[in-house]
């Protein structure tokens, strides 16, 4: 996700940059302890975590609740009245315990196993740069009308977005919201598109809207930027193009500041709740939230940071957004009796655990109503990389795959778009698939301007092209080996759930 986890939805594996000027670098996952709270220890001597503290709606309650915060010493950051959920700063140990015996109080629980000045630690990632004579082949070998570098965006011949664009880009009055690591909107790729009155910094769970405050901190926050592109780079002859051209993008920065770029769960209610209050039509989520890769519903933390984003996520489609989110870059079979999660925590110290995906769950992209995206290659088959499972996974698109290589003038397989700084590279992941997902849906409600978030993924789903299940064992890196099973039919099923989208027929 946002800094390079191989583990991660994000940007999966190598991201190979193209520059027209320079290049950039790419930064993996991070890792440290998990805390343990001794009611020996005094609040004042102890670190500060962050909490959500989760309520019935009501007035009365909430405000009873504020008071019993207040008297197990915790600070309250933002209430979000309208969801129930108080996001809280506290040093005493005992704080969540507490809470959970409020009368009021659902659940509440530490968003994180590091207190908030704690930092994880990475590890370097390889990158292969391209050169400038590389860039200028693939400018050269542009078709006339299309944008300098289409050449090499092989994934929007793949869903007829090149061809959806002669007959509807996409309305102005539909916008994406990238939940992320921020957006570059000075990009000129990304600037005739951008909303500014649509975005905001939700790093600390509270809404800044200062102006510029959505843009990443540093080149190495890309993340955000590559997918709006993906998204609605403007058809302005520069550059690359979006897969709905015509229509609004927003950034609601997520990503901690620092290098490992964790995106906690405060920060996504806050992010859901800002675009459902700032008229979002679509939200893309690339990610997890941290630090849990699975949040198991018997471990009351996890629980609720569960509940927390759950509501946020609801509050958001009740208020006409879809959600669509990343299905995961670990392989995994969501659809499985149990599945090692060896990621969990990503802000301390990983713990190997055997999870069961049923009641520990990937969010958001396991949420109810959310759109579940996996990702696909060149050659339209699941991506090595891409998590899969039937009844988990909505729709497919293409995410990259560096085992399949297209015939493209820099022959790489991955998704290239834009990059902050006047930038482009290439990137795969289902952090890449999703935004294609997200942008095939803002055609349909341009389309459809009075669609619900329901009809959305309906509509999403009937578009879709299904391949079906393979036919012989999936060897996705071709190594020999058997990778994943396909369950299911030709027009549902695991790997691609209702099949791979399409937006040329989402604008016929």
């Amino acid at each position: 996700m946002a800094h390079s986890r191989s583990r991660r939805r994000l940007a999966l594996a190598v991201p190979v940059v193209l520059s027209l000027t320079a290049s950039l670098g790419f930064l993996p996952a991070a890792a440290s302890a998990a805390p343990r709270a001794e009611s020996a220890t005094r609040a004042e001597d102890a670190p500060t975590f962050a909490y959500v503290v989760n309520t019935r709606t009501d007035r009365r309650t909430i405000a009873s609740v504020e008071r019993a915060i207040r008297a197990a010493d915790g600070t309250i950051v933002v209430t979000y009245d309208r969801i129930g959920v108080i996001v809280v700063h506290s040093a005493n140990p005992d704080f969540a315990q507490r809470m959970r015996t409020v009368r009021g109080v659902q659940s509440a629980g530490a968003t994180r196993t590091s207190p908030l000045s704690a930092s994880g630690t990475t590890d370097e990632g390889a990158v292969r740069y391209l050169t400038k004579a590389e860039a200028a082949r693939a400018a050269r070998a542009a078709a006339d009308g299309s944008e300098p570098l289409e050449a090499d965006q092989w994934d929007l011949r793949a869903i007829g977005a090149d061809r959806a664009a002669k007959i509807d880009p996409g309305s102005r009055n539909v916008t994406v919201a990238v939940i992320d690591t921020g957006v570059d909107d000075t990009h000129p790729d990304l600037a005739p598109n951008f909303s500014p009155s649509q975005s905001a910094n939700c790093v600390s769970g509270k809404a800044d809207t200062t102006y510029g405050s959505w843009r990443p901190v540093d080149a190495d926050h890309y993340h955000g930027t590559h997918v709006a592109g993906e998204i609605a780079a403007a058809r302005n002859g520069i550059g690359v193009a979006g897969v709905a051209p015509g229509v609004k993008v927003a950034g609601i920065t997520v990503a901690q500041p620092d290098e490992n770029q964790l995106f906690f769960p405060e920060s996504v209610v806050c992010a859901f709740v800002f675009a459902a209050d700032h008229g979002v039509e679509i939200t893309n989520n690339s990610y997890y939230v941290d630090p849990w890769q699975y949040n198991c519903l018997g471990d009351p933390d996890q629980k609720a940071i569960v509940d927390a984003v759950d509501r946020a996520q609801l509050y958001a489609r009740s208020k006409g957004t879809l959600n669509v989110a990343a299905a995961g870059n670990a392989n995994h079979d969501l659809d499985a009796d149990a599945i090692l999660d060896d990621a969990s925590p990503d802000d301390s110290t990983a713990v190997e655990r055997t999870v069961d995906p049923h009641t520990c769950l990937d969010i958001p992209t396991q949420l109810p109503g959310v759109v579940t995206v996996g990702a696909v290659g060149v050659k339209g088959t699941k991506s090595y990389y891409s998590s899969y499972g039937l009844g988990v996974v909505d729709v497919a698109a293409p995410g990259g795959d560096k085992y399949q290589i297209p015939d493209t003038p820099s022959h790489n397989g991955r998704i290239l778009s834009t990059l902050p700084g006047n930038e482009y590279g290439f990137l795969q992941g289902t952090s890449m698939a999703t935004p294609h997902v997200a942008a095939v849906a803002a055609l349909l409600k341009s389309a459809h301007p009075h669609a619900t978030p329901a009809q959305l993924q309906a509509l999403l789903k009937a578009q879709a092209d299904n391949p079906g299940c393979p036919a012989d064992p999936y060897d996705g890196d071709g190594d020999g080996v058997a990778d994943a099973t396909c369950a299911g039919g030709k027009h549902v099923n695991g790997f691609y759930g209702h099949g791979v989208v399409n937006a040329l027929r989402a604008v016929k």
